[in-house]
């Protein structure tokens, strides 16, 4: 079972500088509707930080973040803008148990292959304490497949995304949203971020 797509990892490896520097700009969409939800002081986990862009904007509100890369070329670069470290740790090296308040993850779980999914949401639920906060965004098409760029896409539709949450753990207050975007790659995508809770 695969968990990581290993040429993903090595595009983002090689591409780090260029994709910091012309990466997304602004926080992303999903941000502040999940923060609105936890308390002052809140331990947020961050999973596929990317530029450090959302672990700077919730660190400037006194969250308390702990940014994670699984590609140590892009946690370099998070760490030259946050000014802190940035764990290096890939999704499937997750282990911790009830232990954050929230767990965020903006276009980064869209890179687990679709056979290792539900494992490492199971990681993510477990990871939360009762009460938690999960959110993430994917991209959405037909089927799974890899861009222009080659980089590896699960691509699920909704009804595929709400079953691969309900097979990891036990969710309340499930909340998921629709739109379209423009990537890295150029062109518009479609997307879907789900917002959930672990049960108490």
């Amino acid at each position: 079972m695969r968990e990581f797509d290993t040429e993903t990892l090595a595009f983002y490896a090689g591409e780090a500088p260029d994709y910091a520097a012309r990466g997304p700009g602004g926080i992303g969409l999903h941000l502040d509707p999940f923060l609105e939800q936890l308390a002052p002081g809140a331990s947020i986990l961050e999973l596929g930080c990317g530029s450090g862009r959302d672990a700077a904007h919730m660190q400037e509100l006194g969250f308390e973040v702990e940014p994670t890369d699984g590609v140590p070329e892009m946690a370099a670069q998070a760490e030259a803008r946050l000014g802190c470290p940035v764990r290096i740790m890939r999704f499937d090296e997750l282990v911790a148990e009830e232990k954050y308040d929230g767990i965020v993850a903006a276009y980064s779980l869209l890179h687990v292959p679709r056979e290792g999914l539900a494992s490492v949401l199971t990681r993510i639920w477990r990871a939360l304490k009762p009460g938690g906060l999960h959110a993430a965004t994917y991209k959405t098409a037909s089927r799974e497949g890899r861009d222009r760029l080659g980089r590896y896409y699960n691509y699920p539709s909704e009804a595929e995304l709400r079953a691969y949450y309900a097979s990891a753990g036990t969710w309340s207050d499930i909340e998921t949203f629709a739109g379209e975007g423009r990537g890295y790659e150029g062109g518009k995508s479609r997307f879907i971020m789900i917002m959930l809770r672990k049960a108490d």
